[in-house]
């Protein structure tokens, strides 16, 4: 398991809860911080003294302290940490859940786990840190649409032209008489519907609203 780690977190009661859960990590060396500046620090140091962390847990979101800080945010930590050390493992640990926010932490900036803060938090926050040592990718369960990119595949271009047509508010016989018109294929309200249905299963979508919600978020349309 990870022997050096850095926490990021300005809230008093959750830093806490952390160490509470991070305490059992046998002969982990664990740093906390409030600002993402001294984290960053740290990290770099750590780095110089050829002793890096090995894994940083951050939040994205920091209130302003009294004094000056050049990084303000968990989002802008990364950044920064990734660039100064791109091997290092990242959890981002947050309340946040829009999914287009999240698909960029884990595809453009490269962390390894997104676990919201919530509920089952810690239980979810243990599962990543098995996952990631173990050099796979972790997304808390409830955002369980966003950790299947392979779902992305099982689509062609006419499931993705059905979404957008949804997104634009046209209903399925419109659909229809819009395929009809430019002559291609799925030009059935029985063919739409399969593919709906299909659609809507493999992103474990709700509905046609939630499948539309869920298609935005993935960077689908």
């Amino acid at each position: 398991m990870f022997k050096k780690i850095i926490v990021a977190e300005d809230i008093d009661s959750i830093s806490l809860g952390l160490k509470s859960l991070l305490q059992n990590i046998q002969d982990a060396n664990i740093s906390y911080t409030k600002y993402c500046d001294e984290a960053f620090l740290k990290i770099k140091k750590a780095g110089l003294d050829s002793i890096p962390y090995e894994l940083l847990i951050t939040d994205l979101s920091f209130k302003d302290g009294n004094r000056e800080e050049k990084i303000t945010s968990g989002e802008e930590l990364i950044e920064a940490v990734k660039k100064e050390q791109p091997n290092i493992k990242i959890i981002a640990y947050s309340i946040e859940e829009r999914g287009y926010k999240i698909r960029h932490l884990m595809d453009d900036l490269g962390i390894d786990a997104y676990v919201c803060k919530g509920r089952e938090s810690s239980a979810e926050l243990l599962r990543a840190l098995k996952e990631i040592y173990a050099d796979r990718k972790y997304i808390s369960t409830n955002l369980a649409h966003l950790r299947k990119p392979e779902t992305i595949s099982e689509m062609d271009m006419v499931d993705l032209e059905i979404i957008k047509m949804l997104s634009d508010g046209l209903i399925q016989t419109e659909i229809v008489e819009n395929f009809k018109n430019k002559g291609q294929k799925a030009s059935s309200i029985s063919s739409i519907e399969k593919r709906i249905i299909k659609m809507k299963t493999s992103l474990m979508a709700r509905n046609t609203t939630h499948l539309v919600s869920i298609a935005k978020d993935m960077g689908l349309i």
